[in-house]
């Protein structure tokens, strides 16, 4: 309860980076479960009896959480908070797990899972675009033992950008759920590193994509989302994606044929974009509506940093990033655990305003 009341009282003012408080109250939930086996959902594709193995067998370094692409963007939220808090108790505990996580052993064993024939789709594209996510982060990290995690993991970075490029070419059409499949949220993910690391065939391949996908998109239906397990909003989570791909001045346009209902109003208002409502938050699909409430604050947020300060729209979209943050933050409790293993990572990502400009 607690928790839930400090990012509440963060979420009614204008949005700020994540402070130590915050990161302290989220790292607890990724410290709890990186290495937390069970319960587990492993998405596992056996080719004999020899393949049925407890999840720590199989995926040695991302085993907790749950599942697999839990547990990686859990590793992410750590390196995530202690990278912007370093030189503190937060910072010392989450390298510690971090350090327990990327060994030599644990990464080789990774990537045997990985390369077993039959497993190429395996986590295509969220879990990998989150693996992206988290070698960015030790990228960035200026420390000598994030360097060598990242040194570690380096196979399993260049193995997704790999799968990536293998599958882009032959992706005939954007896949728009609300889930972990979509490709606009895992395509601005995979951009984002792929600027990092100034990898520029990936970039432009995954530039080509966006483009072929989305540029011809008008009056996205926001009036039919949320569907009730979503987690990413398919229309916002396209709209961040293109922020990300067009210039300002091609931004601004596309974006008012591709949500012309967004209101231009002088006075904020809310109304316009309802959030998510879970009912039930054991139910692990129905508490996917708190993840997005989280996500659509930080889409639209994004989105906003691409308008200009004059933009019309300006009020409406913030209004409704406010009200999405204050409720999703509200939801981060850490229990129940079906949402307590991964809305962390989303409380972080929003806060932490990881999607933006640099840190």
């Amino acid at each position: 309860m607690l928790l839930a009341l400090v990012l509440m009282t963060k979420a009614v003012m204008a949005p700020t980076p994540m402070d130590l408080v915050q990161a302290e109250q989220l790292a607890a939930l990724a410290l709890a479960c990186v290495h937390q086996e069970y319960p587990n959902k492993v998405a596992h594709t056996l080719a004999s009896d020899a393949d049925a193995k407890v999840p720590r067998a199989l995926t040695p370094v991302f085993y907790g959480c749950f599942d697999w692409h839990s547990s990686v963007h859990g590793h992410w939220l750590l390196a995530r908070v202690a990278r912007l808090h370093p030189v503190t108790p937060l910072a010392a505990k989450a390298e510690a797990a971090l350090a327990t996580s990327f060994t030599a052993e644990r990464v080789a064993g990774e990537m045997a899972y990985l390369r077993v024939p039959g497993r190429q789709e395996f986590e295509r594209p969220y879990g990998l675009a989150w693996l992206l996510q988290l070698t960015m982060e030790l990228r960035e990290w200026d420390s000598p033992q994030a360097r060598g995690w990242a040194k570690s993991l380096a196979p399993m970075e260049v193995e997704a950008v790999a799968r990536f490029m293998d599958w882009l070419p032959k992706l005939t059409r954007p896949i728009r759920t609300g889930e972990h499949s979509q490709t606009a949220f895992a395509f601005g993910l995979a951009l984002d590193w792929a600027r990092h690391a100034k990898h520029a065939e990936f970039e432009r391949l995954l530039v080509e994509r966006s483009r072929a996908f989305y540029l011809a998109d008008r009056a996205c239906p926001m009036a039919y989302e949320p569907s009730g397990q979503d987690f990413v909003s398919p229309c916002l989570a396209e709209a961040d994606l293109m922020r990300r791909v067009l210039s300002p001045a091609e931004f601004s346009r596309w974006f008012a044929d591709f949500l012309p209902q967004v209101p231009t109003l002088t006075k904020a208002d809310a109304s316009w974009l309802e959030p998510g409502v879970v009912l039930d938050k054991t139910d692990g699909k129905l508490a996917h509506l708190d993840g997005l409430n989280l996500s659509r604050a930080w889409m639209l947020e994004g989105i906003l940093s691409a308008l200009p300060a004059d933009d019309p729209r300006r009020p409406a979209l913030t209004a409704a990033a406010s009200r999405h943050r204050e409720l999703g933050l509200a939801a981060v409790t850490g229990a129940p655990y079906a949402g307590g293993h991964w809305l962390g990572t989303f409380a972080v990502y929003l806060t932490s305003q990881r999607g933006l400009a640099a840190p």
